[in-house]
């Protein structure tokens, strides 16, 4: 059935947030911050994999050996300006932020032990955003709900769900309850791209996809530093690229 695929997803975030939250008041901080590295480390492992597809045959013998790597640089600069100029970021700030007000608690403990709304707002805010950005940047999203647009499957997305279920669980104990309202940005972005699919066909060739998959990875890339609180790179400007990416390839082909 076209959408169980994410249909799954969805579930394993909940499932797997619920359990982050059951433990992460019996987990000391030092320990959430551990998990949290080795998630920003195996993070930036699959952003690597996926980063490589920039020396994917097919598209070096559709646009060439050197216009690979520009085609990524392009659609990241033109993603990024299109992003910052949109605020796509501060948009999906915006919407943690309405989620915890509408869903969420607002209290965090503060130093005379009792809870503010600001802190408790940006933990919900940070979780929210940070979950959501990993869960919908990868490659596997894009690819695995396509896939079961096109009636190929879920095999895809039945990985990527077991990944993020132990991967919110993990989250949920280090960032809270916004890790959970992250299930909304996987339902809405993979079922969107499952709703595409299924109503494009199979059309995007082999090249497309892989300036696609490089570009998601070097985005993932962000993700990680975030992660490893090395730097705040705004990820979320910078998701237009994954659309300008594929549209760089069929430039360059129609100028060839």
């Amino acid at each position: 059935m076209v959408g169980a695929g994410t249909a799954l997803n969805v579930l394993t975030v909940l499932v797997g947030s619920g359990i982050g939250l059951l433990l992460g008041h019996r987990l000391p901080q030092r320990t959430r911050e551990v998990v949290t590295d080795g998630l920003g480390l195996v993070t930036l492992l699959v952003a690597g994999l996926s980063a490589v597809a920039v020396l994917d045959p097919a598209l070096v013998a559709a646009v060439g050996s050197s216009a690979p790597v520009l085609i990524v640089l392009g659609a990241v600069l033109v993603g990024g300006v299109i992003g910052s100029l949109v605020r796509v970021e501060d948009r999906l700030r915006d919407l943690g932020g309405w989620l915890q007000t509408r869903f969420g608690g607002s209290r965090r403990r503060g130093a005379a032990g009792t809870e503010t709304p600001d802190a408790g707002r940006e933990r919900f805010v940070q979780g929210f955003l940070t979950a959501s950005l990993l869960f919908c940047v990868g490659p596997l999203t894009i690819l695995g709900s396509l896939s079961d647009g096109l009636g190929r499957g879920i095999d895809q997305l039945a990985l990527k769900s077991v990944l993020d279920g132990f991967a919110a669980i993990a989250f949920a104990a280090s960032l809270g309850v916004g890790v959970m309202a992250s299930a909304l940005s996987v339902a809405v972005v993979q079922g969107a791209l499952t709703l595409t699919g299924w109503l494009l066909g199979d059309v995007m060739p082999d090249a497309h996809v892989a300036a696609l998959t490089a570009t998601g990875g070097l985005l993932l890339v962000g993700v990680a530093l975030r992660l490893l609180r090395l730097r705040d790179i705004p990820v979320g400007d910078l998701l237009p690229a994954l659309v300008v990416a594929p549209l760089a390839v069929e430039l360059v082909l129609r100028l060839r």
